[in-house]
C-alpha cells in the first residue's frame, strides 16, 4: 500500500477520536505545554546526532518558538508531514550491520510522549 493510500485525507484531530469519559482529549494531552516541555527536555538529554535537517538540540528550542504556531496548525489540520529520517549503518559486535533511522529534531520532538 502506498503512503498516499494510507492517509485518510481527514484531520488527525476530531471529536470522533475522543475517548468517552476523558475531560481532555488525548490530542490535547499530547499537545499540552507540560507534555511538550517534557518531550523537549528528553530530546535535549539524548544529545543525539542531527537528522537530515542538520538541526542540533541547542537550535531546537529557538526554532520551535518561531515555528510552533504553524506546526500546531498543520497538526490540527492533518497536513503535517515530518521530514524523512537519516539512515545510519551501525556495525554489530558479532559482524554484520544494523540500520538506524535518525529522525529530524522536530519529527522526534513531535512524537507523542507518554502522559
Amino acid at each position: 500500500m502506498s503512503p498516499a493510500a494510507e492517509r485518510s485525507g481527514g484531520s488527525a484531530h476530531s471529536e470522533e477520536t475522543a475517548i468517552p469519559g476523558l475531560e481532555v482529549s488525548l490530542w490535547e494531552q499530547m499537545l499540552a505545554p507540560q507534555n511538550l516541555s517534557r518531550a523537549l527536555r528528553r530530546v535535549k538529554a539524548n544529545r543525539g546526532a542531527p537528522g537530515v535537517d542538520g538541526m542540533t538540540t541547542d537550535e531546537l528550542g529557538p526554532w520551535l518558538r518561531l515555528h510552533w504556531a504553524s506546526i500546531r496548525e498543520a497538526l490540527d489540520a492533518g497536513t503535517y508531514r515530518p521530514s524523512p529520517v537519516r539512515r545510519v549503518v551501525i556495525p554489530k559486535p558479532g559482524g554484520g550491520e544494523r540500520l538506524l533511522g535518525v529522525p529530524t529534531r522536530v519529527a522526534y520532538w513531535s512524537v507523542p510522549q507518554a502522559c
